[in-house]
């Protein structure tokens, strides 16, 4: 399952609308997402409109491919895009920034069992 983290910034004076909004997403846009592979599927805003979102996926690449066949989530981009800046001519789920990922506990975990029980012991 690929972790995927990504940024992108509401525009301050649109933000209350933005939260209220995603407060009560469609139905078919909430199904849509599920059945095409958006998991895990977070979205995280800070006061400036600073907005990061977290999902996992089989594949993101596919993920969005599959949201982009569906006539509900041309809609939904369509009239969330106001809400941004710096799309350019990008609808949200395809301009948005991704984040590398540089540490995953599991991952470390998994890695190196033993390790963590030892180094907490001293």
């Amino acid at each position: 399952m690929q972790r995927v983290c990504f940024q992108l910034q509401v525009r301050p004076d649109r933000l209350e609308d933005y939260k209220r909004r995603h407060a009560a997403v469609w139905p078919d846009m909430v199904r849509a997402l599920h059945e095409t592979g958006w998991h895990n599927y977070s979205l995280f805003l800070r006061p400036d409109g600073l907005l990061i979102g977290y999902l996992e996926t089989p594949s993101l690449e596919q993920a969005r491919a599959a949201m982009a066949a569906r006539e509900v989530n041309r809609r939904w981009q369509r009239e969330m895009a106001e809400f941004f800046e710096d799309l350019g001519d990008a609808a949200p789920d395809e301009g948005f920034l991704e984040l590398e990922e540089i540490f995953h506990l599991e991952d470390q975990l998994g890695l190196q069992p033993d390790t963590a029980d030892k180094t907490e012991a001293k």
